[in-house]
């Protein structure tokens, strides 16, 4: 009885957290006002760049970890860890859009650095095998910044009436609405010998954060992949282990991580760290089998919307030039700031909406083939299937139905989920 006295004796040390406290990474109780006390890998990695000595990795990699901890806002029942991924875009790129905005050559500097900077950043938490809320960040950041200069700049000039703003603003909307969607389960793989219930997304941070792959350096949360992107193969080393009871599976169906044999199509999503269904890419988010249809809505909600507000825009400031020429050729747009401004906007919606473009025509291209970037990157890897325009078409020839069925296929991912054997999943 008495050492169980002494665990209820112990208990009460656990007081609750008033608003500006918090647990700690090393499970100790901190502070909001202590965030720039006792961090002695920052005291070293300045004495080490004042004296012009080398800073190491690790030493960067302590003083992000000890950042991304301690940057947080207060909070009932204790403070709320603040993601810094998504603080860059909040703030870096008005002041980039303005400085543009300035002159001709600046907005060609800026509008040009602007893409090899986030391409740069992408290769980065890539590389790491990181998630990331700097592209979701700047998505919508970028969404409601063009947003807000069209309210301000380009409404107040008279030529944009309340219906054709009323069909941008719905075009805004649906936009969201599809982000939305397609953030939902992609078609998580779950072991049914640990839990029967379906994972949510706090569930799969949960293991990314307690997993064995828990990354290192910059502070994680959610996405990055891409397209473009040919990535390396799935740094899952698949082993020929297989089921008792089940038939002999290749060493490709195994999943080594999350512990079960895949269905056909499903890949490993390194940077969910879970496996996912028909899984096609990471990019904001995982696509797979549920969410597809979404992401490919969303992309075409997009390019629709993106191109209405660009035209709109230059009728606006550029009254006496058709569209097109508008783009290239504008004379005196640099004269007023305003205008200015509208005109760098309009270039910049010009980069990410060719970008999108260029994605949404690799899905489609994808769909009719029905082939997944995935089985793409691997026929790739491996030099199989047939290469068509210079590799912008890849035909595995594996799922191929002909172009219909592809998409009939397509459009009813999801509407009947697939009862997989018992045996294929342990």
């Amino acid at each position: 009885m008495k050492p169980v006295k002494k665990t209820k004796a112990e208990e009460p040390e656990l007081e609750p957290l008033c608003c500006c406290e918090y647990i700690d990474r090393n499970g100790e109780k901190n502070h909001v006002a202590a965030c720039l006390c006792d961090c002695q890998d920052l005291d070293e990695g300045c004495d080490r760049w004042i004296t012009c000595k080398s800073v190491q990795p690790e030493t960067c990699e302590k003083i992000m970890d000890t950042i991304s901890d301690r940057l947080r806002i207060p909070w009932l029942r204790g403070a709320k860890k603040v993601n810094i991924s998504i603080l860059p875009p909040l703030f870096l790129l008005p002041v980039f859009l303005r400085v543009a905005s300035w002159h001709f050559l600046l907005g060609v500097v800026v509008l040009t650095s602007l893409p090899v900077l986030a391409l740069w950043y992408y290769y980065l938490t890539h590389r790491r095998k990181e998630q990331t809320l700097f592209f979701l960040s700047l998505g919508l950041f970028s969404l409601g910044y063009m947003y807000y200069v069209f309210l301000q700049e380009v409404v107040p000039k008279g030529r944009v009436g309340p219906t054709r703003l009323a069909l941008l603003t719905c075009g805004l909307l649906l936009i969201l609405f599809a982000l939305y969607r397609a953030k939902k389960n992609p078609g998580y793989l779950r072991n049914p010998a640990h839990n029967d219930r379906a994972l949510s997304g706090s569930q799969v941070e949960c293991l990314n954060r307690k997993g064995p792959e828990k990354p290192k350096g910059f502070p994680s949360a959610d996405l990055s992949g891409g397209l473009n992107n040919r990535a390396p193969k799935d740094e899952t080393k698949d082993s020929p282990r297989t089921s008792a009871g089940s038939p002999a599976k290749g060493k490709d169906d195994w999943c080594a991580k999350c512990q079960l044999v895949r269905p056909a199509r499903a890949w490993h999503c390194r940077i969910c760290g879970i496996c996912v269904r028909r899984m096609d890419h990471h990019c904001v988010c995982c696509v797979g089998e549920s969410n597809h249809q979404a992401f490919i809505l969303a992309l075409l909600v997009f390019l629709l919307t993106s191109v209405y507000g660009i035209t709109l825009t230059l009728d606006t400031i550029c009254t006496d030039r058709s569209v097109f020429t508008a783009l290239f050729y504008c004379p005196g747009v640099y004269a007023n700031y305003s205008s200015a401004l509208c005109f760098t906007c309009v270039w910049y919606s010009v980069i990410i909406t060719g970008s999108m473009a260029y994605i949404f025509l690799i899905q489609l291209i994808n769909i009719s083939y029905n082939v997944t970037e995935r089985e793409v990157q691997q026929a790739l890897r491996q030099k199989t299937g047939r290469r068509l325009l210079c590799g912008l078409i890849v035909d595995t020839g594996q799922y191929n139905r002909g172009f219909l069925r592809n998409w009939h296929q397509f459009s009813t991912l999801g509407a009947h989920p697939f009862h997989h054997p018992a045996e294929d999943i342990v």
